[in-house]
C-alpha cells in the first residue's frame, strides 16, 4: 500500500477556470477503466513543459515538441493510458498524429493545436481506433471541476491518483493552481519521470511560463527516484488560462514560482510514496556540499542502490552500505574524516567509522519507521539538496514481472 498517502478529496480539487476535462473508458488495454482524457484549454492560455530526456523517447513526446514549436496556441491535451506509444517508430509518430487530427475536428481547430501523451506497455502499436471511438464520450463530459477522474484516468501502476490544489493571492486576485500526475514505477530524474498537468488561472507569457516549470521541475519531480529507470514518455507541463485576472511579471514571480513549485512537490513525493512495492518513503538530504552537482551525485548513489533499498524494507540497519554509496558517488576528493551520518537524529558515523556514541537499537528504531530520514553532512561548503525515494520489496519484483499480464 501507499506510505502514508490517500487518495485526493474530489471536493478539494478546485477547478481552474479555463481548463475543462473529460475523460473516457476506451478499452486500450481493458474494458472498464478510465484510460482516456482529454483536457480542452480556452483560447489564449499558453502552456510550457519539460519532457524526458531518454534518446527512446515515445512518439506523442515527439509530436508535443513539435506542435508546441509551431506557436498556433495550444486548445487540447489528449492523454491515454494502457499504450505507450514509445518503441513504435514511424508508425507510432503516424498513430499519435492521427489521434491529433481526429481530437481536432471535434474541437474545431487544427491538429498542431493538439498535444498528446500516452503512458503504459512500451513497443505495442498505438490503438488508434479505440481512442478515436472514446473521443466522443471524453468530450460530452468536458467539465471545470473533472479533475478526481481525471487524475484515475492517467494511472498505470499507481494505487492511488495524485491531485492537489493550492490558492494565493496575487495583486489582490485569488490565484488557483491545481495539478495531477502519475507514476510510480520507471521512476528515475532526468526531467520529470512520469505524466504531470499543473493548471493555474493566472496570466503568464509562454517565456516565462518556460522558465516556472522548468525550475518547479529542478525542485521536485528531478529530485525522486524509485528505481532508477528514466521512461520514455515523460512530460511535466504547465498551463496557464489568465482566467484570474492576476497578470505575472517579474515583480510578482516569486510567489507564483513558489506554489507552482509547491503543487510540484507535492505531486512528486506522492509518486514515491505510491512507489511500486513501497513500504517506506525515505528523505535523504545531503548537506554542507561544494556545489548542487556533487550533493545530487552522493543522494542519487544512496537512493538508487538495491542494498540500501532493501536494508531500508527488511528495517535492518546495515547501515556500512549507506557509507559504500557515498564513497562511489564519484566524488573523488571527498574527505570521509569529516562527514557525518545520521539516520533521523541519530548519529551513525563520524571520522570516517561508526560513531562511538551509536547504538544499533537506536537504528532499529528509526527503520522501523515509515517516514526516515537520511542525512549526509559533508562539511566542505554551504550547498544543500534534497531528495525522495523509497525502499524495495518483493512487490516491486512482482509487479513488475507481471506488468503486462
Amino acid at each position: 500500500m501507499p506510505v502514508n498517502l490517500s487518495a485526493p478529496v474530489a471536493a478539494e480539487l478546485l477547478p481552474v477556470a479555463g481548463v475543462s476535462l473529460g475523460i473516457a473508458e476506451a478499452g486500450i488495454k481493458r474494458a472498464d477503466r478510465k484510460d482516456l482524457l482529454v483536457m480542452k484549454l480556452d483560447e489564449g492560455s499558453t502552456v510550457a513543459g519539460v519532457f524526458t530526456t531518454n534518446r527512446f523517447c515515445a512518439a506523442p513526446v515527439t509530436v508535443a515538441k513539435q506542435h508546441l514549436a509551431v506557436g498556433k496556441g495550444i486548445r487540447a491535451l489528449l492523454v491515454n493510458t494502457g499504450n505507450a506509444n514509445a518503441g513504435t517508430g514511424e508508425q507510432g509518430l503516424a498513430a499519435a498524429r492521427a489521434t491529433c487530427n481526429e481530437l481536432a475536428k471535434l474541437l474545431g481547430c487544427t491538429a498542431e493545436q493538439i498535444l498528446p501523451y500516452s503512458t503504459g506497455v512500451i513497443m505495442e502499436p498505438l490503438p488508434v481506433d479505440k481512442i478515436v471511438a472514446g473521443l466522443p464520450q471524453a468530450i460530452s463530459n468536458l467539465k471545470e471541476n473533472n479533475w478526481f477522474d481525471a487524475s484515475q484516468a492517467i494511472m498505470t501502476t499507481d494505487i492511488v491518483a495524485k491531485a492537489v490544489s493550492r490558492q494565493v493571492k496575487i495583486d489582490g486576485k485569488t490565484v488557483t493552481v491545481t495539478g495531477m500526475s502519475k507514476g510510480s514505477g520507471m521512476i528515475h530524474p532526468n526531467m520529470a519521470t512520469m505524466l504531470g498537468y499543473i493548471a493555474t488561472d493566472a496570466a503568464i507569457v509562454q517565456s516565462m511560463l518556460q522558465q516556472i516549470v522548468s525550475e518547479a521541475a529542478n525542485r521536485s519531480f528531478n529530485c525522486i527516484t524509485v528505481d532508477g529507470d528514466t521512461s520514455t514518455n515523460d512530460a511535466l507541463m504547465l498551463i496557464a488560462t489568465g482566467k484570474s485576472g492576476a497578470n505575472i511579471n517579474e515583480t510578482n514571480r516569486a510567489t507564483m514560482q513558489a506554489v507552482v513549485s509547491e503543487v510540484a512537490k507535492l505531486l512528486a513525493q506522492a509518486i514515491v510514496r505510491d512507489g511500486e512495492g513501497a513500504t517506506k518513503f525515505i528523505t535523504i538530504q545531503i548537506e554542507g556540499g561544494k556545489d548542487e552537482t556533487e550533493c545530487k551525485k552522493i543522494g542519487y548513489a544512496i537512493a538508487h542502490s538495491p542494498l540500501v533499498k532493501t536494508a531500508f524494507f527488511a528495517s535492518d540497519p546495515n547501515l556500512g552500505r549507506i557509507l559504500a554509496a557515498i564513497g562511489y558517488a564519484g566524488v573523488n576528493d571527498l574527505n570521509v574524516e569529516t562527514l557525518k551520518l545520521y539516520l533521523d537524529e541519530v548519529l551513525v558515523a563520524e571520522e570516517g567509522g561508526r560513531a562511538t556514541s551509536y547504538q544499533e537499537a537506536d537504528g532499529q528504531r528509526v527503520m522501523q519507521q515509515s517516514d526516515i530520514t537520511i542525512r549526509v553532512v559533508l562539511n566542505r561548503g554551504k550547498v544543500n539538496a534534497t531528495l525522495w525515494t523509497c525502499d524495495f520489496s518483493y512487490d516491486y519484483v512482482k509487479i513488475n514481472a507481471s506488468y503486462r499480464s
